[in-house]
């Protein structure tokens, strides 16, 4: 066997003490701040030493570290069809039908793309997303985007525990049992200290979200990306210890991922549309709630009991996951241990602050009266408007080969990641001027959309698109798969540029504009303007 030996290093087991001193190829030596996300991969599914170097000659290898790999990608994209996925996607099918099933096709691309550049960050580097932005930008961008982060996480854990209220009230069951029966559920999950137990229980999950495709059949018989999951990819990434030398597999994951998110948000889509299509509800939908309901009438108990059990699986799913991104960027920050493989003592913050912020979330859903549809749809658009601005430190971080050496953008991507951003940019625009000046001409609508757009791609101006990044010249990926992100500490600063930054103060400011737009809409919703 060809190996390649380095210098030893410290490994830690489940309890997060040393084990025993070993030698591991460069693969290994990776900025990882918590010692353990170092050591072997250790998935549901199996296990890969790091001190494998083994080509993968036969497709039954190929196949069991795929199945050792497999996980994060997977995880984060099921999970994006959370409550509020669930409902968005009933909405468009009960009052538009199927107008907007290609639009799925597109989210379904875009996610590929975000999802795969965030886990190469964390195979290469070994640092967290938070950890890099407050690295490469300083703590005053850092501190935005932690906070950006950590509001709209909060309030995306408050959507899932109304779609765990809306799951189970479809069988009777009061709200005041359910959330916090999902909260005591969503605060053991984690809790066992070992990553492997923890990623078993979330595949059961990711099994049932499976269950939505007979919807489809059953109605033919009778928004999407956002920051958490940036966040919560690369350090699950990680936390998993996958490194570049599995970067095909881990990408092949994100591949399997996103076929399941299309599969389930596609069925959700074509049996709303289909049940209702020609008929009174057609066009009246309320909220997720009253979507199982009225798939009951039209289709019959089963399509209303199936679409409830989605509607709960991807709630508890999706609490879980975007939990756990808060809690693995405040470790980012803090410099404290953020690993699922240490135990509640072991890594107190860690899994406290996870706990605080589900008892919080969960305590909101509780309040008498509180108005779940409309609170639902207003957390969906502000993480949409808050998208862009997340989008644009991954693409710059993705293209700084002190950070990623031979792994940095390629052309083309960078051409696709700035469309992205360019068009969720003009979405939020569009939202920005009918809310704040509804009587604005349609030509001054479109003139400040363009400018907010071109703030966003003026901080990837500084991009040198024709060889993938900025940086000393790297190597081949091929002669150097092993390549990993020198301690994070020895890395050179970025270059200074005055455009750059100019850009993302005014891609801020117009953030900040969106987020008090989405306020007012909310709040005229809930007044019933």
């Amino acid at each position: 066997m060809n190996r390649t030996l380095s210098r030893p290093h410290d490994r830690t087991g489940q309890d997060g003490g040393l084990t025993r001193v070993s030698f591991s190829p460069p693969a290994d030596r990776r900025s990882a701040l918590d010692r353990a996300h170092r050591g072997d991969v250790v998935g549901a599914l199996g296990r890969v030493s790091s001190l494998d170097t083994e080509p993968r000659r036969s497709w039954r290898r190929r196949l069991a570290t795929l199945a050792a790999v497999m996980g994060p990608g997977v995880v984060v994209l099921v999970a994006d069809n959370d409550a509020g996925g669930v409902a968005t996607y009933a909405q468009i099918g009960q009052n538009d039908g199927l107008r907007f099933l290609w639009l799925l096709v597109v989210l379904a691309a875009a996610l590929w793309v975000n999802q795969e550049m965030v886990g190469r960050l964390g195979a290469v580097t070994g640092a967290g997303h938070a950890r890099l932005i407050y690295e490469r930008f300083g703590r005053r961008w850092g501190a935005f985007a932690l906070g950006d982060l950590l509001v709209v996480n909060f309030l995306i854990v408050v959507t899932e525990f109304i779609g765990v209220a809306f799951g189970l009230g479809y069988f009777g069951v009061s709200k005041y049992i359910s959330v916090p029966l999902a909260a005591l559920v969503l605060i053991g999950l984690p809790a066992t200290g070992s990553f492997r137990r923890w990623e078993r229980a979330v595949c059961v999950f990711v099994a049932l979200s499976l269950v939505a495709v007979p919807l489809v059949v059953i109605a033919l018989v009778g928004t999407t990306v956002a920051p958490w999951q940036l966040f919560f990819h690369q350090s699950n990434v990680i936390d998993k210890r996958i490194t570049a030398r599995w970067l095909a597999y881990e990408r092949a994951d994100t591949t399997i991922g996103t076929v399941l998110f299309a599969l389930g948000a596609v069925a959700v889509l074509v049996a709303c549309a289909l049940a209702f299509d020609g008929t009174a509800l057609h066009g009246a939908f309320v909220n997720a709630g009253t979507v199982a309901d009225d798939l009951r009438r039209q289709a019959g108990p089963w399509a209303g009991a199936l679409f409830a059990v989605v509607l709960l699986n991807g709630s508890v799913l999706g609490a879980g996951a975007v939990t756990l991104s808060a809690s693995y960027a405040i470790g980012d920050v803090t410099g404290t241990k953020h690993s699922l493989h240490r135990s509640w003592r072991d890594a107190p913050r860690f899994y406290g602050s996870y706990t605080v912020l589900v008892i919080l979330a969960a305590a909101i859903v509780l309040i008498p009266g509180a108005p779940l549809g409309v609170v639902t749809t207003g957390v969906q658009a502000l993480a949409g408007v808050l998208l862009p601005s997340a989008l644009v430190f991954l693409v710059l971080l993705c293209n700084d080969r002190e950070v990623l050496g031979p792994w940095t953008n390629p052309r083309w991507l960078n051409v696709i990641a700035g469309a992205v951003v360019a068009a969720f940019l003009v979405l939020s625009g569009l939202l920005v001027i009918a809310t704040l000046f509804p009587d604005l001409a349609l030509g001054w609508s479109v003139i400040a959309i363009s400018e907010a757009a071109a703030a966003a791609l003026g901080a990837l101006a500084g991009l040198r698109l024709g060889d993938g990044g900025t940086g000393p010249s790297p190597r081949s990926p091929t002669s150097d798969s092993w390549w990993t992100m020198p301690p994070i500490e020895s890395l050179r600063p970025p270059a200074a540029s005055r455009s750059r930054t100019l850009s993302l103060i005014l891609l801020r400011g117009y953030l900040v504009l969106a987020v008090i737009a989405v306020v007012v809409k909310v709040v005229r919703l809930m007044m019933g303007a």
